[in-house]
């Protein structure tokens, strides 16, 4: 069955947005209602698009790109369940919580990123607010779990975000590659180490969750 592909929308400089039910010829009046969105900024597409989609699709905004991603399949969420149960199951900090659906801001280029990680590790009470976009200077660890249609982004653009914010740990599952890669000592837009590991193997993880996943339970 073919995967449904993210919309992405790079570089947005303000142009016009329709919606799905516009009349592509322009012999009606059917577009009477659509509102002009020309001369919005990113920002404010972003907003719109958060709004507006439907439930269990992510929307990110990555190193200015605006990302639009249906909901993952159930291979992908076994993924970040297991990952989940044996964070919860081995963690030696017990104060340590996990969290997915969590919005955090992380630098981009040239603007704010919003990103939406697979998983997000952070001491319990770190987002206990009102805010859809969080700080992420608590956060000790994210993981992203590839897809066909996010896997570049996981693999590149994520890792300057997360980088950028000093975010400590970034856990790449690649399903696709069949590997996994513990990013950790964030350093400018980059990470300085990043052993990589075949899927099946047993991954050391850095403090403070300091156990190995095992991923031969994936």
């Amino acid at each position: 069955m073919a995967t449904a592909e993210p919309i992405i929308m790079p570089g947005y400089q303000g142009e016009a947005i329709h919606g799905p039910y516009d009349d592509p010829d322009g012999d009606s009046d059917a577009d009477t209602d659509v509102p002009d969105h020309t001369g919005a900024s990113v920002q404010q597409v972003f907003e719109l698009f958060s709004a507006t989609a439907p439930k269990g699709w992510r929307v990110e905004l990555i190193e200015g790109e605006i990302c639009v991603t249906p909901p993952a399949n159930g291979e992908h969420e076994e993924f970040v369940s297991e990952l989940s149960d044996q964070v919860t199951e081995r963690r030696k900090d017990r104060s340590l919580r996990n969290y997915t659906g969590i919005g955090l801001n992380v630098p981009g280029a040239s603007r704010t990123g919003h990103v939406v990680p697979d998983l997000v590790i952070a001491p319990k009470g770190s987002f206990d607010d009102d805010e859809e976009w969080h700080e992420p200077s608590g956060v000790l660890l994210v993981a992203e779990v590839t897809s066909d249609s996010t896997a570049d982004r996981d693999r590149g653009k994520k890792i300057h975000g997360y980088a950028r914010a000093g975010i400590p740990v970034y856990l790449l599952i690649d399903r696709e590659q069949g590997e996994v890669t513990v990013y950790s000592e964030p350093s400018g837009d980059d990470y300085a180490q990043g052993p990589k590991y075949k899927l099946g193997l047993a991954v050391p993880l850095p403090a403070p969750l300091g156990f190995e996943l095992d991923t031969a339970e994936f």
